[in-house]
């Protein structure tokens, strides 16, 4: 009787799985089709349709050699560079986030000391501050990192820090009254009663490192899909430059989707973790 209801309960599990896709795609291609027949009726030449756009995205990534599994120079040239900048400023945003956030997050007055220097430099806008890097680091990958920190982190220090700070106080009198050690003590205790606060830190800030990667190549790089999509741009050459577009949608679909598995995997111990989108 305990195997077929197990049996029972994961067939349900599974059609309902297969049920949402299904509900998904129906979902996806519709307005796929709407977006056609607008774009056919509309004849604008700012808004190509659909089938353009796949074509035109074909033709710029995947007629390349065999040798390089069919894609072309294009993919190794700008879009390549483009995900390695933005991956390596998150990881980066991420780890001295993480780290300086559990630092101020034990701290019983590190935060009422750089609180207001926090909330004055999370205020300005990264953009904004492109000339200041373009100073420090000059054009290049250098610029474009830093940009892509100095936006990124605020998510994670802040989200850590809460996190932290919401540790049970019965679980910090308990390691204090067996004398845990501090490594032991984050390790175990500190970083997994903050793991939801620093995952949901940590998935906003990629979608933010994804923004301003796009928004640092605008700016005097010589590759990357933000200077492609202002190339496309000022060419006028509307299927390319959706080309584009489409494509950084479709990093950022993919970006959430692998960091929600990560998430899921790393926080399964949490029963709220069903059902996320």
């Amino acid at each position: 009787m305990t195997t077929l209801t197990l049996t029972g309960r994961v067939g349900r599990r599974v059609g309902r799985g297969i049920g949402i896709l299904v509900r998904n795609w129906l979902l996806f291609f519709a307005l796929i089709g709407i977006w056609e027949l607008a774009t056919r009726l509309a004849e604008s030449p700012f808004f190509p349709p659909p089938t353009e756009i796949l074509s035109a995205s074909v033709k710029l990534w995947f007629t390349g050699p065999a040798s390089q599994l069919f894609l072309t120079d294009t993919v190794f040239d700008n879009v390549l560079p483009s995900l390695g900048r933005t991956l390596g400023g998150w990881l980066l945003a991420g780890a001295f986030g993480v780290a300086l956030g559990v630092l101020l997050g034990r701290s019983k007055t590190g935060m009422d000391y750089v609180g207001p220097l926090f909330a004055f430099f999370r205020s300005v806008p990264p953009p904004a501050l492109i000339p200041v890097f373009i100073v420090l680091f000059g054009l290049g990958p250098g610029m474009q990192t830093g940009s892509i920190i100095f936006g990124a982190i605020w998510p994670v220090l802040l989200n850590t820090v809460d996190g932290v700070r919401s540790v049970d106080q019965v679980k910090v009198d308990t390691a204090k009254s067996f004398r845990t050690p501090r490594s032991y003590w984050v390790r175990s205790i500190v970083l997994p009663a903050a793991g939801p606060k620093i995952f949901a830190g940590l998935r906003l800030s990629l979608s933010i490192s994804l923004l301003l990667m796009v928004i640092s190549e605008l700016v005097g790089s010589y590759n990357g899909i933000g200077r492609s999509l202002m190339d496309a741009q000022q060419a006028f050459d509307f299927p390319l430059m959706w080309s584009w577009l489409v494509l950084l949608g479709l990093l950022g679909f993919g970006f959430n989707a692998a960091f929600l598995a990560v998430e899921q995997r790393v926080l399964r111990w949490q029963p709220t973790r069903n059902g996320r989108i």
